[in-house]
């Protein structure tokens, strides 16, 4: 069998020793071990991965964890996490504080967006003007959401846990702060709607903070340099197979900012791109994490149906102050950020990311981690949206193979076993030698 105790080791050197310098070294001990060992049922990757702690990951605990249980009410929901400026929480099954079961993890259920709730509001209420049309209901467009949900009990009462059917929650995929990233890449490259992935106390079963896919590509970039991240990451964009390279949502900029809301909602990636009609060139962008402005601002909740989302793109945001230095510094602390509803961080909604198909991963990633983006759009030369690159994408180049599962992994890991000549066929590492 493998001695990984040494791998330990490298991980638990001195901070002033660089993460990068610590995977190198990590890599060259495993790959050292691959040639003098049988490897049986495919441990060899999966033990490898198990050597890059999610303790190393910066940010982790930098979000504050707001919790909802199934039994709150819509409307309470959203206040709670806008008062808090957080854009999601985990959703805690109500139990018998009595009985054992309250104590164990199982008892979350599911994470869930503010921006969903909301929408998911403005659109039952749209749906009961329409039924109370000509008999005495009000119009529901003026006031805040929060008036509009107490006019409209059956929707603001209703409790959190009857959104599921609605498909507004997120999977919870819980991880502890023992685990690696072996078990991070494997859960975010393998769901498609799991944008966070939470971080549990083993001692209480409480969540301490979550791992964002920002806060992993910051991690991936830090291995620039070396062979088997460069053998991938260098590669154009164009050599790539995303999921959503040739196709994206869009709404062009004379049409309402209802009509893009609704666009949204139907969004499977949370982002609409906003176009130019005469030209097709993309102005813009409104996302998931722009919802929030809706409860900043009575007037654009008002004039949704008449104001044009090419204006409101340009709408100026309540940023909260934050030390910019601090972020760039700090790299991937910036995962706090990435949580709040209101921050510098995320580009502007007339400033989305663009790139070609001709630019290399590297780039892309770096951009998105410059930019503090979820995703990139991918234009031709005349800046018209082909398509859309997300975390995810990323993310998925950089998967493992999955030993106990059909999901295929990226190229990352499996140039690491090519440079032993070794592969992963079915599951096993098989080696040449």
């Amino acid at each position: 069998m493998m001695d990984f105790r040494k791998l330990e080791d490298v991980m638990k050197q001195p901070d002033d020793f660089s993460l990068v310098d610590k995977q190198e070294n990590v890599v060259s001990n495993f790959m050292a071990d691959l040639k003098h060992h049988q490897i049986d049922s495919g441990s060899a990757l999966q033990m490898f991965l198990d050597h890059i702690p999610i303790s190393s990951i910066p940010g982790i605990k930098n979000s504050p964890v707001v919790e909802l249980n199934t039994e709150d009410r819509v409307r309470d929901a959203i206040h709670l996490l806008y008062e808090k400026n957080v854009s999601g929480a985990p959703i805690a099954d109500v139990v018998d504080p009595h009985t054992i079961i309250g104590r164990f993890s199982d008892r979350y259920v599911g994470y869930i967006d503010l921006a969903g709730m909301v929408l998911w509001s403005l659109e039952e209420c749209e749906k009961a003007h329409v039924q109370t049309r000509g008999t005495g209901g009000d119009e529901n467009g003026k006031g805040s959401i929060f008036t509009m949900l107490e006019d409209n009990p059956r929707i603001g009462q209703a409790k959190v846990g009857e959104l599921a059917k609605s498909y507004l929650w997120d999977p919870f995929f819980p991880v502890h702060l023992d685990d690696t990233l072996f078990h991070v890449l494997l859960l975010l490259s393998n769901h498609h709607r799991l944008q966070v992935v939470p971080v549990i106390d083993r001692s209480n079963f409480q969540g301490i903070g979550f791992v964002t896919q920002n806060a992993v590509i910051q991690l991936l970039l830090q291995s620039s340099g070396l062979e088997w991240f460069d053998s991938i990451a260098d590669k154009t964009l164009s050599e790539f197979r995303f999921e959503n390279e040739d196709r994206v949502d869009l709404v062009y900029g004379d049409r309402s900012l209802a009509e893009a809301l609704h666009n949204l909602r139907e969004s499977r990636v949370g982002v609409v791109a906003v176009v130019n009609r005469e030209n097709k060139k993309v102005i813009g962008c409104i996302r998931k994490s722009d919802v929030y402005l809706l409860l900043e601002n009575n007037e654009l909740l008002g004039d949704r149906k008449s104001l044009a989302v090419g204006e409101f793109i340009h709408t100026e945001t309540a940023r909260e102050n934050s030390d910019g230095t601090i972020e760039r510094e700090l790299g991937a602390l910036f995962a706090a950020g990435a949580l709040q509803l209101r921050n510098n961080f995320r580009p502007k909604m007339d400033s989305p990311v663009t790139t070609k198909k001709s630019s290399t991963l590297k780039q892309a990633m770096k951009d998105l981690a410059q930019t503090k983006s979820c995703f990139c759009f991918l234009v031709n030369d005349e800046q018209q949206p082909e398509g859309l690159l997300t975390l995810r994408d990323v993310i998925i180049q950089f998967a493992p193979p999955c030993i106990d599962s059909n999901i295929h992994g990226g190229g990352f890991f499996e140039s690491v076993l090519e440079q032993t000549g070794c592969q992963v066929k079915n599951g096993t590492v098989i080696c040449d030698h």
